[in-house]
Protein backbone atom coordinates (compact mmCIF):
# COMPACT_ATOMS: atom_id res chain seq x y z
CA UNK A 1 0.00 0.00 0.00
CA UNK A 2 1.17 3.26 -1.04
CA UNK A 3 2.01 6.34 1.23
CA UNK A 4 -0.90 8.43 0.02
CA UNK A 5 -3.50 5.45 0.50
CA UNK A 6 -2.23 5.42 4.23
CA UNK A 7 -2.79 8.88 4.89
CA UNK A 8 -6.48 8.62 3.20
CA UNK A 9 -6.52 5.91 5.82
CA UNK A 10 -5.76 7.92 8.70
CA UNK A 11 -7.47 10.93 7.88
CA UNK A 12 -11.15 9.01 7.72
CA UNK A 13 -9.67 7.22 11.09
CA UNK A 14 -9.24 10.47 13.29
CA UNK A 15 -12.07 12.46 10.99
CA UNK A 16 -14.41 8.97 12.57
CA UNK A 17 -13.26 9.19 15.98
CA UNK A 18 -14.04 13.21 15.93
CA UNK A 19 -17.22 12.47 14.69
CA UNK A 20 -18.02 9.77 17.17
CA UNK A 21 -16.66 11.84 20.09
CA UNK A 22 -18.80 15.00 18.85
CA UNK A 23 -21.83 12.88 18.86
CA UNK A 24 -20.87 11.15 22.03
CA UNK A 25 -20.15 14.38 23.95
CA UNK A 26 -21.94 16.87 22.45
CA UNK A 27 -24.48 16.25 19.99
CA UNK A 28 -25.82 12.92 22.03
CA UNK A 29 -26.18 14.99 25.55
CA UNK A 30 -27.89 18.20 23.41
CA UNK A 31 -30.28 16.25 22.38
CA UNK A 32 -31.16 14.38 25.33
CA UNK A 33 -31.51 17.85 26.90
CA UNK A 34 -34.12 19.19 24.15
CA UNK A 35 -35.77 16.10 24.89
CA UNK A 36 -35.91 16.85 28.91
CA UNK A 37 -36.95 20.26 28.20
CA UNK A 38 -40.12 18.77 26.04
CA UNK A 39 -40.85 16.63 29.17
CA UNK A 40 -40.71 19.51 31.52
CA UNK A 41 -42.80 21.30 29.00
CA UNK A 42 -45.48 18.55 28.33
CA UNK A 43 -45.69 17.93 32.07
CA UNK A 44 -46.19 21.42 32.85
CA UNK A 45 -49.18 21.59 30.11
CA UNK A 46 -50.74 18.25 31.71
CA UNK A 47 -50.31 20.23 35.17
CA UNK A 48 -52.59 23.09 33.83
CA UNK A 49 -54.75 20.57 32.49
CA UNK A 50 -55.41 19.11 35.96
CA UNK A 51 -55.37 22.90 37.71
CA UNK A 52 -56.37 24.83 35.15
CA UNK A 53 -57.70 27.48 37.70
CA UNK A 54 -53.92 28.30 37.89
CA UNK A 55 -53.99 29.15 34.33
CA UNK A 56 -52.64 33.09 34.21
CA UNK A 57 -55.17 35.83 33.34
CA UNK A 58 -54.57 38.83 31.35
CA UNK A 59 -50.79 39.80 30.94
CA UNK A 60 -49.41 38.06 34.13
CA UNK A 61 -47.40 34.83 34.09
CA UNK A 62 -47.79 31.86 36.19
CA UNK A 63 -44.79 29.49 36.78
CA UNK A 64 -44.28 25.51 37.95
CA UNK A 65 -41.14 24.63 38.86
CA UNK A 66 -39.81 21.41 38.43
CA UNK A 67 -39.64 20.13 41.74
CA UNK A 68 -43.45 20.73 42.05
CA UNK A 69 -44.35 18.55 38.48
CA UNK A 70 -41.62 16.23 40.78
CA UNK A 71 -44.76 16.73 43.89
CA UNK A 72 -47.70 15.95 41.62
CA UNK A 73 -46.24 13.19 40.33
CA UNK A 74 -46.38 14.47 36.39
CA UNK A 75 -42.77 13.46 35.49
CA UNK A 76 -41.64 9.85 36.66
CA UNK A 77 -37.60 9.49 37.85
CA UNK A 78 -35.18 12.48 38.19
CA UNK A 79 -33.90 14.26 35.08
CA UNK A 80 -30.26 13.68 34.97
CA UNK A 81 -27.80 16.11 33.56
CA UNK A 82 -26.13 14.65 30.70
CA UNK A 83 -23.09 12.52 31.14
CA UNK A 84 -23.84 12.24 34.50
CA UNK A 85 -25.71 11.03 37.56
CA UNK A 86 -25.79 14.16 39.13
CA UNK A 87 -29.83 15.86 38.82
CA UNK A 88 -31.12 18.67 36.93
CA UNK A 89 -31.62 21.59 39.11
CA UNK A 90 -35.41 21.23 40.57
CA UNK A 91 -35.63 24.52 42.40
CA UNK A 92 -34.12 26.82 39.55
CA UNK A 93 -35.48 25.04 36.67
CA UNK A 94 -39.24 25.69 35.57
CA UNK A 95 -42.11 26.05 32.96
CA UNK A 96 -43.86 29.53 32.71
CA UNK A 97 -47.23 30.36 31.19
CA UNK A 98 -48.54 33.70 29.80
CA UNK A 99 -51.75 34.12 27.57
CA UNK A 100 -50.37 35.58 24.27
CA UNK A 101 -53.00 36.23 21.03
CA UNK A 102 -55.55 34.45 22.59
CA UNK A 103 -53.97 31.48 23.49
CA UNK A 104 -51.34 30.22 25.99
CA UNK A 105 -47.47 29.43 25.28
CA UNK A 106 -45.37 27.90 27.58
CA UNK A 107 -41.50 28.21 28.51
CA UNK A 108 -39.36 26.27 29.59
CA UNK A 109 -36.02 26.87 31.43
CA UNK A 110 -34.34 23.71 32.60
CA UNK A 111 -30.80 23.94 34.56
CA UNK A 112 -28.29 20.96 34.20
CA UNK A 113 -24.74 22.02 34.81
CA UNK A 114 -23.59 23.78 31.94
CA UNK A 115 -26.51 22.39 29.85
CA UNK A 116 -29.40 25.73 30.04
CA UNK A 117 -32.14 26.90 28.00
CA UNK A 118 -32.32 29.81 26.26
CA UNK A 119 -35.44 31.43 27.13
CA UNK A 120 -35.11 34.87 29.26
CA UNK A 121 -34.56 33.22 32.86
CA UNK A 122 -32.91 36.85 34.31
CA UNK A 123 -34.16 39.37 36.45
CA UNK A 124 -33.46 42.81 36.43
CA UNK A 125 -30.61 44.09 38.07
CA UNK A 126 -31.16 46.10 41.15
CA UNK A 127 -28.70 49.08 42.23
CA UNK A 128 -29.26 50.35 45.82
CA UNK A 129 -28.83 53.93 46.95
CA UNK A 130 -25.67 53.62 49.59
CA UNK A 131 -24.02 50.99 50.87
CA UNK A 132 -25.43 47.36 50.71
CA UNK A 133 -24.26 47.01 54.60
CA UNK A 134 -24.67 49.51 56.92
CA UNK A 135 -24.36 50.16 60.82
CA UNK A 136 -26.45 52.03 63.26
CA UNK A 137 -26.11 52.32 66.76
CA UNK A 138 -29.13 51.18 69.36
CA UNK A 139 -31.84 53.14 69.28
CA UNK A 140 -30.75 54.92 66.25
CA UNK A 141 -33.39 55.77 63.58
CA UNK A 142 -33.09 53.78 60.47
CA UNK A 143 -33.72 55.44 57.08
CA UNK A 144 -34.25 54.03 54.03
CA UNK A 145 -32.36 54.73 51.17
CA UNK A 146 -34.12 53.27 48.56
CA UNK A 147 -33.25 52.07 45.01
CA UNK A 148 -30.52 53.76 42.53
CA UNK A 149 -32.41 52.00 39.86
CA UNK A 150 -33.70 48.72 38.09
CA UNK A 151 -32.45 47.58 34.31
CA UNK A 152 -33.87 44.68 32.66
CA UNK A 153 -31.34 42.75 29.54
CA UNK A 154 -34.92 42.11 27.89
CA UNK A 155 -37.57 45.27 29.11
CA UNK A 156 -34.83 47.92 29.79
CA UNK A 157 -35.04 50.47 32.79
CA UNK A 158 -37.68 49.67 35.14
CA UNK A 159 -39.60 51.66 37.40
CA UNK A 160 -37.98 51.83 40.87
CA UNK A 161 -41.38 52.79 42.31
CA UNK A 162 -42.49 48.81 41.38
CA UNK A 163 -39.32 47.37 43.86
CA UNK A 164 -40.82 45.73 46.77
CA UNK A 165 -39.21 46.14 49.92
CA UNK A 166 -39.43 43.85 52.99
CA UNK A 167 -37.72 44.56 56.19
CA UNK A 168 -37.38 43.68 60.14
CA UNK A 169 -34.78 46.10 61.13
CA UNK A 170 -35.49 47.01 65.01
CA UNK A 171 -32.89 49.32 66.21
CA UNK A 172 -34.34 48.71 69.87
CA UNK A 173 -32.41 45.21 69.76
CA UNK A 174 -28.66 45.16 68.75
CA UNK A 175 -28.72 42.29 65.98
CA UNK A 176 -27.80 41.41 62.13
CA UNK A 177 -30.92 42.37 59.84
CA UNK A 178 -32.12 42.01 56.40
CA UNK A 179 -33.68 44.76 53.65
CA UNK A 180 -34.96 42.89 50.97
CA UNK A 181 -35.32 44.45 47.37
CA UNK A 182 -37.73 42.23 45.75
CA UNK A 183 -38.21 43.52 41.64
CA UNK A 184 -39.57 41.32 38.66
CA UNK A 185 -39.45 42.32 35.25
CA UNK A 186 -42.26 41.19 32.64
CA UNK A 187 -41.48 37.66 32.67
CA UNK A 188 -41.99 36.91 36.15
CA UNK A 189 -37.80 37.00 36.37
CA UNK A 190 -37.25 37.60 40.01
CA UNK A 191 -34.24 39.17 41.52
CA UNK A 192 -34.01 39.47 45.26
CA UNK A 193 -31.02 42.34 46.43
CA UNK A 194 -30.43 42.53 50.52
CA UNK A 195 -28.81 44.98 52.45
CA UNK A 196 -27.80 44.30 55.82
CA UNK A 197 -28.59 46.09 58.70
CA UNK A 198 -26.11 45.73 61.88
CA UNK A 199 -27.73 47.13 64.47
CA UNK A 200 -24.93 47.78 67.02
CA UNK A 201 -24.22 49.50 70.55
CA UNK A 202 -22.07 52.48 69.45
CA UNK A 203 -20.40 54.26 72.58
CA UNK A 204 -21.28 57.70 71.61
CA UNK A 205 -25.17 56.28 71.23
CA UNK A 206 -25.22 54.95 74.10
CA UNK A 207 -23.63 57.61 76.11
CA UNK A 208 -26.29 60.23 74.94
CA UNK A 209 -29.22 58.22 75.44
CA UNK A 210 -28.04 57.84 79.18
CA UNK A 211 -26.74 61.34 79.34
CA UNK A 212 -30.52 62.98 77.58
CA UNK A 213 -29.96 66.64 77.52
CA UNK A 214 -26.48 66.69 79.07
CA UNK A 215 -23.20 66.39 78.89
CA UNK A 216 -21.68 64.47 81.85
CA UNK A 217 -22.80 61.67 84.14
CA UNK A 218 -24.16 63.05 87.87
CA UNK A 219 -24.17 61.95 91.63
CA UNK A 220 -23.65 58.00 91.74
CA UNK A 221 -24.76 56.53 88.36
CA UNK A 222 -24.12 52.52 87.86
CA UNK A 223 -24.22 52.37 84.03
CA UNK A 224 -20.63 54.85 83.09
CA UNK A 225 -18.28 51.42 83.70
CA UNK A 226 -15.83 50.94 81.14
CA UNK A 227 -12.74 48.20 80.91
CA UNK A 228 -9.74 50.09 79.12
CA UNK A 229 -6.47 48.82 78.92
CA UNK A 230 -7.43 46.06 81.59
CA UNK A 231 -8.32 48.83 84.02
CA UNK A 232 -11.76 50.17 85.45
CA UNK A 233 -12.80 53.79 84.38
CA UNK A 234 -16.10 55.83 84.72
CA UNK A 235 -17.60 57.71 81.81
CA UNK A 236 -17.36 61.39 82.58
CA UNK A 237 -19.30 62.23 79.48
CA UNK A 238 -19.17 63.34 75.61
CA UNK A 239 -17.64 66.10 74.22
CA UNK A 240 -18.92 68.43 71.26
CA UNK A 241 -16.94 66.23 68.57
CA UNK A 242 -18.73 62.64 69.93
CA UNK A 243 -15.84 61.74 71.60
CA UNK A 244 -16.30 59.94 75.03
CA UNK A 245 -14.17 61.35 77.93
CA UNK A 246 -13.19 59.00 80.92
CA UNK A 247 -12.08 59.14 84.37
CA UNK A 248 -9.72 56.24 86.24
CA UNK A 249 -12.22 54.58 88.93
CA UNK A 250 -9.62 54.71 91.28
CA UNK A 251 -5.96 56.32 92.01
CA UNK A 252 -3.30 53.66 89.83
CA UNK A 253 -0.48 55.75 91.87
CA UNK A 254 0.15 58.48 94.66
CA UNK A 255 2.07 61.28 93.22
CA UNK A 256 3.43 65.01 94.18
CA UNK A 257 1.72 67.59 91.97
CA UNK A 258 4.77 69.07 91.04
CA UNK A 259 5.60 65.70 88.99
CA UNK A 260 1.81 64.52 87.52
CA UNK A 261 3.21 65.48 83.58
CA UNK A 262 6.51 63.21 84.34
CA UNK A 263 4.35 59.84 86.30
CA UNK A 264 1.61 60.51 83.45
CA UNK A 265 4.14 59.83 80.57
CA UNK A 266 5.14 56.19 82.48
CA UNK A 267 1.12 55.70 82.82
CA UNK A 268 0.43 56.42 79.54
CA UNK A 269 3.23 53.58 78.57
CA UNK A 270 1.41 51.06 80.12
CA UNK A 271 -1.46 51.15 77.99
CA UNK A 272 -1.97 48.63 75.96
CA UNK A 273 -1.22 49.07 72.10
CA UNK A 274 -4.00 48.71 70.96
CA UNK A 275 -5.81 51.15 73.56
CA UNK A 276 -3.36 53.97 72.88
CA UNK A 277 -4.66 54.06 68.92
CA UNK A 278 -7.98 54.95 70.75
CA UNK A 279 -7.06 57.93 72.42
CA UNK A 280 -7.72 61.72 71.22
CA UNK A 281 -5.29 64.26 71.82
CA UNK A 282 -6.66 67.47 73.80
CA UNK A 283 -6.50 70.37 75.80
CA UNK A 284 -7.16 69.75 79.12
CA UNK A 285 -8.70 72.56 81.92
CA UNK A 286 -5.82 73.57 84.34
CA UNK A 287 -5.63 77.43 85.89
CA UNK A 288 -4.76 78.49 89.19
CA UNK A 289 -7.89 79.41 91.32
CA UNK A 290 -8.50 81.51 94.27
CA UNK A 291 -9.33 79.64 97.44
CA UNK A 292 -12.97 81.53 96.97
CA UNK A 293 -13.31 80.55 93.58
CA UNK A 294 -12.18 76.90 93.57
CA UNK A 295 -15.87 75.36 94.26
CA UNK A 296 -17.54 78.20 92.51
CA UNK A 297 -15.88 78.18 88.77
CA UNK A 298 -17.93 76.92 85.93
CA UNK A 299 -16.05 77.98 83.09
CA UNK A 300 -12.33 77.43 82.65
CA UNK A 301 -9.73 80.08 81.04
CA UNK A 302 -6.51 78.16 80.87
CA UNK A 303 -5.81 74.99 79.46
CA UNK A 304 -2.91 72.83 78.54
CA UNK A 305 -1.32 72.04 75.15
CA UNK A 306 -2.83 69.18 73.60
CA UNK A 307 -2.48 65.98 75.98
CA UNK A 308 -2.77 62.17 75.45
CA UNK A 309 -3.62 62.01 79.36
CA UNK A 310 -4.10 64.34 82.42
CA UNK A 311 -6.05 64.59 85.74
CA UNK A 312 -9.84 66.30 86.00
CA UNK A 313 -10.02 69.88 86.81
CA UNK A 314 -12.12 71.48 89.89
CA UNK A 315 -15.18 72.12 87.10
CA UNK A 316 -15.24 68.23 85.83
CA UNK A 317 -15.44 67.28 89.32
CA UNK A 318 -18.22 69.46 90.24
CA UNK A 319 -19.96 68.92 87.45
CA UNK A 320 -20.20 65.16 88.90
CA UNK A 321 -22.61 66.79 91.67
CA UNK A 322 -26.22 65.99 91.34
CA UNK A 323 -28.94 67.58 92.72
CA UNK A 324 -29.02 65.78 96.60
CA UNK A 325 -24.56 65.97 96.84
CA UNK A 326 -23.47 62.99 95.11
CA UNK A 327 -20.44 62.79 93.37
CA UNK A 328 -18.62 59.62 91.80
CA UNK A 329 -15.79 62.36 91.02
CA UNK A 330 -14.95 62.34 94.62
CA UNK A 331 -13.48 59.35 95.92
CA UNK A 332 -12.96 58.54 99.72
CA UNK A 333 -9.38 58.75 98.88
CA UNK A 334 -7.46 62.38 98.19
CA UNK A 335 -7.28 62.78 94.90
CA UNK A 336 -5.41 65.67 92.75
CA UNK A 337 -7.33 67.66 90.31
CA UNK A 338 -5.21 69.67 88.07
CA UNK A 339 -5.82 73.48 89.34
CA UNK A 340 -3.03 74.93 91.81
CA UNK A 341 -4.00 77.91 94.18
CA UNK A 342 -0.36 79.33 93.57
CA UNK A 343 3.09 77.90 92.42
CA UNK A 344 3.84 75.77 95.51
CA UNK A 345 0.12 74.85 96.79
CA UNK A 346 -2.63 72.74 94.38
CA UNK A 347 -5.83 71.70 95.34
CA UNK A 348 -7.24 68.28 95.54
CA UNK A 349 -10.42 66.53 96.74
CA UNK A 350 -11.92 63.72 98.37
CA UNK A 351 -15.40 63.17 99.49
CA UNK A 352 -15.72 64.29 102.69
CA UNK A 353 -12.69 66.23 104.30
CA UNK A 354 -13.31 66.54 108.15
CA UNK A 355 -12.27 69.31 111.09
CA UNK A 356 -11.66 73.15 109.60
CA UNK A 357 -12.36 71.66 106.18
CA UNK A 358 -15.52 69.87 106.56
CA UNK A 359 -18.31 70.30 104.26
CA UNK A 360 -15.23 71.68 101.46
CA UNK A 361 -14.67 69.85 98.32
CA UNK A 362 -11.36 70.92 97.84
CA UNK A 363 -8.20 71.85 99.97
CA UNK A 364 -4.59 73.03 98.90
CA UNK A 365 -1.75 71.29 99.54
CA UNK A 366 2.63 71.35 99.04
CA UNK A 367 2.81 70.33 96.00
CA UNK A 368 5.35 67.95 96.55
CA UNK A 369 3.11 65.81 98.56
CA UNK A 370 2.11 62.53 97.48
CA UNK A 371 -1.40 62.01 96.86
CA UNK A 372 -3.85 59.98 94.35
CA UNK A 373 -3.62 60.43 90.58
CA UNK A 374 -6.72 59.50 88.86
CA UNK A 375 -6.20 59.90 84.74
CA UNK A 376 -8.56 61.15 82.70
CA UNK A 377 -8.46 60.45 78.91
CA UNK A 378 -10.41 61.06 75.74
CA UNK A 379 -11.41 58.07 73.34
CA UNK A 380 -13.06 58.11 70.01
CA UNK A 381 -16.54 58.15 70.33
CA UNK A 382 -17.71 55.68 67.10
CA UNK A 383 -16.16 52.81 69.07
CA UNK A 384 -18.60 49.50 69.27
CA UNK A 385 -19.42 48.35 72.66
CA UNK A 386 -18.41 44.50 72.35
CA UNK A 387 -20.31 43.57 75.44
CA UNK A 388 -21.05 44.75 79.00
CA UNK A 389 -24.19 47.00 80.23
CA UNK A 390 -22.06 49.32 81.76
CA UNK A 391 -22.05 48.06 85.34
CA UNK A 392 -19.23 47.68 87.86
CA UNK A 393 -19.77 44.12 87.40
CA UNK A 394 -20.09 43.79 83.64
CA UNK A 395 -18.39 47.22 82.14
CA UNK A 396 -18.39 48.19 79.09
CA UNK A 397 -15.59 46.39 76.63
CA UNK A 398 -14.59 47.94 73.40
CA UNK A 399 -12.49 45.76 72.11
CA UNK A 400 -9.01 47.31 73.17
CA UNK A 401 -8.01 43.95 74.49
CA UNK A 402 -8.45 40.21 74.58
CA UNK A 403 -7.21 37.63 77.06
CA UNK A 404 -4.64 35.37 76.04
CA UNK A 405 -5.41 31.64 75.74
CA UNK A 406 -5.12 28.60 77.88
CA UNK A 407 -1.29 27.58 77.11
CA UNK A 408 0.12 31.12 76.44
CA UNK A 409 3.10 31.72 78.82
CA UNK A 410 1.83 34.93 80.85
CA UNK A 411 4.75 36.84 79.93
CA UNK A 412 2.29 37.91 76.99
CA UNK A 413 -0.36 38.88 79.39
CA UNK A 414 -0.77 42.97 79.42
CA UNK A 415 -0.24 45.65 82.46
CA UNK A 416 -3.58 45.28 84.34
CA UNK A 417 -4.64 41.82 84.02
CA UNK A 418 -4.98 39.63 87.06
CA UNK A 419 -3.54 36.40 87.69
CA UNK A 420 -4.10 33.85 90.96
CA UNK A 421 -1.39 32.54 92.86
CA UNK A 422 -2.08 29.93 95.56
CA UNK A 423 -5.63 32.03 96.82
CA UNK A 424 -3.99 35.48 96.23
CA UNK A 425 -5.22 37.65 93.66
CA UNK A 426 -2.15 39.62 92.16
CA UNK A 427 -2.16 42.13 89.24
CA UNK A 428 0.24 42.48 86.42
CA UNK A 429 2.38 45.90 86.28
CA UNK A 430 4.98 44.51 83.25
CA UNK A 431 5.88 41.92 81.92
CA UNK A 432 9.95 42.29 81.72
CA UNK A 433 12.36 41.19 79.31
CA UNK A 434 14.08 38.31 81.04
CA UNK A 435 10.35 36.76 80.80
CA UNK A 436 9.31 37.51 84.37
CA UNK A 437 6.36 39.26 84.83
CA UNK A 438 6.39 41.65 87.90
CA UNK A 439 3.01 41.55 89.83
CA UNK A 440 1.37 42.95 92.68
CA UNK A 441 -1.20 41.29 95.43
CA UNK A 442 -4.41 42.95 94.84
CA UNK A 443 -5.04 42.61 98.52
CA UNK A 444 -3.17 43.23 101.97
CA UNK A 445 -2.02 39.75 102.76
CA UNK A 446 -2.27 40.44 106.77
CA UNK A 447 -3.61 43.09 108.76
CA UNK A 448 -0.38 41.50 111.22
CA UNK A 449 1.48 44.54 112.90
CA UNK A 450 4.52 45.08 111.69
CA UNK A 451 7.12 47.93 112.45
CA UNK A 452 9.14 49.88 110.25
CA UNK A 453 12.54 50.81 111.34
CA UNK A 454 14.74 50.31 114.34
CA UNK A 455 12.91 51.72 117.37
CA UNK A 456 15.98 53.44 118.80
CA UNK A 457 16.52 54.49 115.66
CA UNK A 458 15.73 57.93 113.32
CA UNK A 459 16.51 56.39 109.87
CA UNK A 460 13.81 54.19 108.45
CA UNK A 461 15.61 51.56 106.19
CA UNK A 462 14.17 49.19 103.74
CA UNK A 463 16.46 46.16 104.40
CA UNK A 464 15.91 42.58 104.33
CA UNK A 465 18.53 41.80 107.11
CA UNK A 466 17.43 44.02 109.66
CA UNK A 467 15.30 42.68 111.87
CA UNK A 468 13.43 45.22 112.53
CA UNK A 469 12.67 46.20 108.80
CA UNK A 470 9.48 45.76 106.45
CA UNK A 471 11.76 44.19 103.94
CA UNK A 472 12.59 41.41 106.86
CA UNK A 473 9.17 40.81 108.12
CA UNK A 474 7.60 40.27 104.24
CA UNK A 475 10.82 37.66 103.19
CA UNK A 476 10.07 35.76 106.30
CA UNK A 477 6.44 36.00 107.36
CA UNK A 478 4.78 36.74 103.51
CA UNK A 479 4.97 32.51 102.90
CA UNK A 480 2.89 32.36 106.15
CA UNK A 481 -0.13 34.06 103.70
CA UNK A 482 1.27 32.82 100.25
CA UNK A 483 2.54 29.77 98.28
CA UNK A 484 5.57 31.62 97.22
CA UNK A 485 7.07 28.46 94.71
CA UNK A 486 5.46 30.50 91.35
CA UNK A 487 7.74 33.27 92.04
CA UNK A 488 11.97 33.56 91.29
CA UNK A 489 14.74 35.88 93.12
CA UNK A 490 14.87 39.20 91.26
CA UNK A 491 16.71 42.09 91.96
CA UNK A 492 14.92 44.76 93.36
CA UNK A 493 15.65 48.22 93.75
CA UNK A 494 14.79 49.99 96.63
CA UNK A 495 14.75 54.37 96.03
CA UNK A 496 16.02 56.37 98.76
CA UNK A 497 15.69 60.38 99.05
CA UNK A 498 17.40 62.73 100.00
CA UNK A 499 14.17 64.50 102.23
CA UNK A 500 10.37 63.95 100.94
CA UNK A 501 9.58 61.45 98.67
CA UNK A 502 9.72 63.00 95.50
CA UNK A 503 9.08 60.86 92.12
CA UNK A 504 12.15 60.35 89.96
CA UNK A 505 14.48 62.71 92.66
CA UNK A 506 15.77 59.80 94.45
CA UNK A 507 19.25 59.90 95.35
CA UNK A 508 20.47 56.37 95.42
CA UNK A 509 19.36 53.29 94.82
CA UNK A 510 19.98 49.76 97.20
CA UNK A 511 19.58 46.53 95.12
CA UNK A 512 18.63 43.41 96.89
CA UNK A 513 17.64 39.67 95.08
CA UNK A 514 14.74 38.78 96.81
CA UNK A 515 11.35 36.81 96.02
CA UNK A 516 8.91 39.42 97.55
CA UNK A 517 8.86 43.45 97.83
CA UNK A 518 6.71 46.08 99.40
CA UNK A 519 5.37 48.22 96.64
CA UNK A 520 6.44 51.03 94.96
CA UNK A 521 4.21 54.21 95.79
CA UNK A 522 5.09 55.54 92.41
CA UNK A 523 4.32 51.97 89.99
CA UNK A 524 1.12 51.21 88.90
CA UNK A 525 -1.92 50.01 91.00
CA UNK A 526 0.63 51.09 94.48
CA UNK A 527 -2.56 53.63 95.26
CA UNK A 528 -5.60 51.35 96.29
CA UNK A 529 -6.71 47.65 95.48
CA UNK A 530 -9.72 47.24 93.50
CA UNK A 531 -11.25 46.03 96.88
CA UNK A 532 -10.53 49.25 98.19
CA UNK A 533 -13.39 49.58 100.89
CA UNK A 534 -11.54 46.97 102.64
CA UNK A 535 -7.92 46.53 101.62
CA UNK A 536 -6.14 47.89 104.89
CA UNK A 537 -3.31 50.05 105.42
CA UNK A 538 0.43 48.65 104.05
CA UNK A 539 3.77 49.61 104.06
CA UNK A 540 6.00 50.65 100.99
CA UNK A 541 9.22 50.37 99.55
CA UNK A 542 10.66 53.89 99.35
CA UNK A 543 12.75 55.96 101.58
CA UNK A 544 14.38 58.75 103.05
CA UNK A 545 17.71 59.89 104.40
CA UNK A 546 15.62 62.52 106.04
CA UNK A 547 14.31 61.65 110.06
CA UNK A 548 11.31 59.09 110.19
CA UNK A 549 10.76 59.56 106.22
CA UNK A 550 9.36 56.48 104.87
CA UNK A 551 5.97 55.72 102.43
CA UNK A 552 2.48 53.99 103.58
CA UNK A 553 -0.82 53.91 102.92
CA UNK A 554 -3.10 54.07 105.24
CA UNK A 555 -6.52 52.31 105.83
CA UNK A 556 -8.54 54.74 103.88
CA UNK A 557 -6.28 54.41 101.07
CA UNK A 558 -4.27 57.90 101.41
CA UNK A 559 -0.43 58.15 102.05
CA UNK A 560 1.40 59.33 104.48
CA UNK A 561 3.36 62.55 104.03
CA UNK A 562 3.93 63.46 107.52
CA UNK A 563 7.08 61.54 109.48
CA UNK A 564 6.49 58.23 110.33
CA UNK A 565 6.20 57.85 114.35
CA UNK A 566 7.80 55.18 116.37
CA UNK A 567 4.79 53.82 117.20
CA UNK A 568 3.01 53.94 113.39
CA UNK A 569 2.14 50.41 112.18
CA UNK A 570 0.97 49.31 108.93
CA UNK A 571 0.04 45.80 106.76
CA UNK A 572 1.61 43.47 104.48
CA UNK A 573 0.79 44.26 100.44
CA UNK A 574 3.90 42.28 98.26
CA UNK A 575 5.47 42.46 94.82
CA UNK A 576 6.72 39.61 93.15
CA UNK A 577 8.31 38.65 90.11
CA UNK A 578 6.30 35.08 88.37
CA UNK A 579 9.05 32.71 87.15
CA UNK A 580 10.00 32.87 83.35
CA UNK A 581 7.91 30.24 81.77
CA UNK A 582 4.72 30.54 83.75
CA UNK A 583 1.74 29.34 82.03
CA UNK A 584 -1.83 30.64 81.88
CA UNK A 585 -4.01 27.25 82.52
CA UNK A 586 -7.81 29.33 82.17
CA UNK A 587 -9.65 32.49 83.03
CA UNK A 588 -9.70 35.67 81.09
CA UNK A 589 -7.76 37.78 83.15
CA UNK A 590 -9.99 40.17 85.25
CA UNK A 591 -10.97 40.42 88.93
CA UNK A 592 -13.35 38.11 89.10
CA UNK A 593 -12.05 35.09 86.71
CA UNK A 594 -8.36 35.88 86.91
CA UNK A 595 -5.84 33.31 84.76
CA UNK A 596 -5.11 30.59 86.59
CA UNK A 597 -1.16 29.36 86.21
CA UNK A 598 0.65 26.61 86.33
Amino acid sequence: MNRGNLKKIKFIVILVVIVVLAWTIVIKPMITFHQNEKTLESSAKRYFELYSHELPTGTRVRTVSLQKLYDAGLIKGDIFIPLSKKTCSNTNSWVKVRKENGEYKYYVYLECGRYKSSVDHKGPVIKLNGKEEISLGRNEKYKEQGVNSVKDAVDGSLDTKDVIIKSNVDTSKAGTYKVEYIAFDSFSNKTVVTRKVNVVVKLDSEVKNALGDQTNYKGDPLNNYVMFSHMLFRIYGIDSDNNIILVSNSDIANVNYSKIDEWLEYFYDNLSDESKKLIVEKKYCNMKLAENEVSTTKKCTSYTDKKKVYIPSVIEVMNGSDEIGYNYMKRFTMSWVSNTKNDKEAYLTRSVFYGDYYDKDFMAYDINDNYGVRPMLTIKGNLLIKSGEGSVSDPYLIGDTKPVKGGTAVNKCECGEYVAVDKTVFRIIKPEADGTVKVVSDGVLSDEILLEGNPNSEKITYDPKNKNSVAYSIINKADNYLDTSMFTKHEVEVPIYKNKIVYGEEIETKKYNLILAAPNMYEMFSAQTTNASGQGSYWLINTSQAERTGAAIQDVGIPMNDRITKYDRYGLRVTGYLKKGTVVVSGNGSYFKPYKLK
